[in-house]
């Protein structure tokens, strides 16, 4: 079974939010950062800093943990961020450097 992510990215003024899942955290950034698909609501919205992620042993988990989240109140996502990352930095360099692409 593969591992799976959820994950939270932002904006530069970290004003707005979008929570994915994928199996390749890494890869999936960086198609953010790309804007790889251009009419997407991350791509519209210039989402590509990575300020928050967890990763799952199977992907399923991955994937009922971002509908959680989604159901979830956006004062909730803000309290994960600043628990898990108070500065919002962008966490994408860090998470290449222990994960492969």
């Amino acid at each position: 079974m593969k591992t799976g992510f959820i994950y939270i990215v932002t904006n530069k003024y970290n004003n707005t939010l979008y929570i994915g899942v994928t199996s390749n955290l890494p890869k999936r950034i960086l198609e953010h950062k790309q804007k790889r698909y251009e009419n997407s609501f991350s791509a519209r919205y210039n989402l590509n800093k990575l300020v928050y992620y967890e990763q799952f042993q199977m992907i399923g988990d991955a994937i009922a943990r971002e509908k959680q989240l989604k159901a979830g109140s956006r004062a909730t996502k803000i309290k994960l961020i600043q628990d898990f990352n108070p500065l919002w930095d962008d966490l994408y360099e860090s998470i290449i450097d222990i994960m492969t692409i």
